[in-house]
């Protein structure tokens, strides 16, 4: 099975190609920029240059997988949207995955338990907590480093690396969501064939837009 992966729901902006069947997934062709501001102007242009290196075309994908956070919205939408818009042109399903979790399906394997964190900005991170597998046990959340609770010392994200002191762990690798992980993490879905769930973003925050109060009475002098 071929299938395009994209992320936009950290610094990194992602594409890849990879080939994925029952012995486990191998990127064909991937594209990553660090660039928080470049979302929107990158990713299809990475998800292009990611299939000429794997030497097929877009036409040749079986299917789609696509981080949905979370993340901020502005970068978010951009993978998002992109992913909605291939899947309909090329008539492919367009699976979406906690990025969080793509993230962990990265982690080596180990004896213990651990965290992934992503910047949320505002000085907050978004995190989930996994098992030594890489099962998911809670999350995913947005807080504040030194609210955040936990005798968990060891994250994977680049969270973990910018509150590294604050949240008092040790850091480890991925820092982003790999195309491999990304498809991992949908692996059981995409080998089913199952019906992909909605492309429903994890943004974790209310609006910061707000709805106008009601206009202010005139009253006559």
């Amino acid at each position: 099975m071929l299938v395009l992966a994209i992320d936009t729901s950290t610094p990194a902006v992602t594409a890849g190609v990879v080939t994925l069947d029952g012995d486990g997934v191998e990127t064909r062709g991937d594209r990553v920029t660090v660039d928080p501001r470049a979302h929107g102007e990158l990713i299809m242009p990475h998800a292009l240059a990611a299939a000429e290196t794997a030497g097929v075309s877009l036409k040749d994908l079986d299917a789609i997988v696509v981080g949905v956070g979370p993340g901020p919205f502005t970068g978010l939408r951009a993978g998002m949207a992109t992913a909605a818009a291939l899947g309909h042109a090329l008539g492919l399903p367009v699976y979406p995955v906690c990025s969080l979790d793509a993230l962990a399906a990265d982690v080596a394997a180990g004896d213990s338990a651990f965290l992934v964190l992503t910047d949320a900005r505002r000085r907050e991170v978004y995190w989930a907590a996994y098992d030594a597998a890489g099962n998911r046990t809670d999350g995913p959340h947005v807080r504040r480093p030194a609210e955040l609770e936990t005798d968990i010392k060891v994250a994977a994200g680049d969270g973990a690396v910018l509150y590294a002191a604050a949240l008092d762990v040790r850091p480890i690798e991925p820092r982003f969501p790999s195309p491999a992980g990304l498809v991992e993490a949908a692996r059981s879905a995409l080998l089913a064939k199952e019906t992909p769930a909605p492309l429903t973003p994890l943004y974790l925050r209310r609006p910061d837009a707000a709805e106008p109060a009601a206009p202010k009475r005139v009253t006559a002098p």
